[in-house]
């Protein structure tokens, strides 16, 4: 099986990985840099210092590491900041175009997770509370007061579920875009033995291998109970077209643990809903723009509308 085969069959499974090495999309598409693909001088707004309101790419100071985010679109009214949330081996520029695209609506900001882009690389294993730390650190620089939607990719998505239950204070939506199951270590385990050879036995060891930190981030990611964060808008998008069909033996087995993961990601919220983005592989948010840009327009124009009715209240 050639590097592009594998890279794609584990993507489906947790991130993207050509044989040792890791391939992001922005590097395929040829991204580099800020929202409109490259750097972009940082401006500065307002006076309270509670929000850098910076509109480029620029590298704040988090946990005493160097951060690089990118921001686009002015914060008005009361409407949600978004924060996309890439997959692993993919730096701030894999996602430019949707950002570019959703700034015309809202404040869209994207960051390097440390290992990743032009970010600090992590000191040693990171946990997933490790990483959450830094998204808070981030948050809180270019959002402010103002609520959050977090949307997030392939282990971007499963990082902002976990994160939404613990933060609901700011976090008020989310969408998924074919995240990483939360059970990915546990299916591959149990559908792939450990007797298997060849490009079977690779993928098997490739996944488990990542998800135990062997990636960029030196990210360690274990299975996990989908916890909710309660009532807020969640919309899950899981990838039309089948992956695995190289894979005869155990293929349809592992996509139908996908499948039954992405429902399983549905109840990070008692409001969660899923949809097919069609014709779609992994990267839904390049396949299908159009449907990665109206879920995250929908659920923010919610978080908006109960943001009005919350200050509305408080005003009377």
């Amino acid at each position: 099986m050639n590097r592009m085969l594998k890279a794609t069959a584990v993507a489906a499974l947790c991130c993207t990985v050509a044989g040792t090495g890791y391939v992001g999309v922005a590097q395929a598409a040829g991204h580099d840099g800020g929202a409109d693909g490259s750097t972009v001088r940082a401006t500065h707004a307002g006076s309270t210092g509670r929000v850098d309101s910076f509109v480029g790419e620029k590298k704040i100071s988090v946990e005493g590491h160097s951060v690089n985010v990118s921001c686009a679109g002015r914060q008005t009214g009361r409407k949600p900041v978004v924060m996309l949330v890439a997959g692993l081996g993919d730096g701030l520029g894999a996602m430019a175009d949707l950002q570019r695209t959703l700034s015309e609506k809202n404040r869209v900001c994207s960051y390097d997770r440390l290992g990743e882009g032009g970010s600090d690389k992590p000191e040693g294993p990171q946990s997933m509370a490790d990483t959450g730390r830094v998204l808070t650190g981030v948050i809180d620089r270019v959002s402010g007061d103002s609520p959050v939607v977090l949307a997030g990719h392939s282990l971007g998505g499963l990082i902002a579920a976990r994160y939404a239950p613990d933060h609901r204070d700011k976090v008020k939506g989310l969408v998924l875009m074919d995240a990483t199951s939360s059970t990915t270590t546990a299916d591959v385990t149990r559908v792939i033995p450990e007797s298997a050879t060849g490009d079977a036995g690779d993928l098997r060891a490739q996944t488990i291998g990542v998800m135990q930190g062997q990636n960029p981030e030196n990210l360690v990611v274990p299975d996990g109970k989908v916890r909710s964060a309660g009532w807020i808008p969640a919309e899950v998008i899981r990838h039309g077209q089948q992956y695995l069909a190289q894979f005869p033996a155990y293929g349809p087995r592992l996509e139908a643990d996908w499948t039954k993961g992405q429902y399983t990601w549905t109840t990070v919220s008692h409001r969660g809903t899923i949809r097919v983005a069609e014709n779609s592989g992994h990267y839904i948010y390049v396949d299908r723009k159009d449907l990665a840009v109206k879920s995250i327009q929908r659920v923010a124009a919610e978080v908006t509308q109960q943001n009005n009715g919350r200050w509305g209240h408080e005003g009377r």
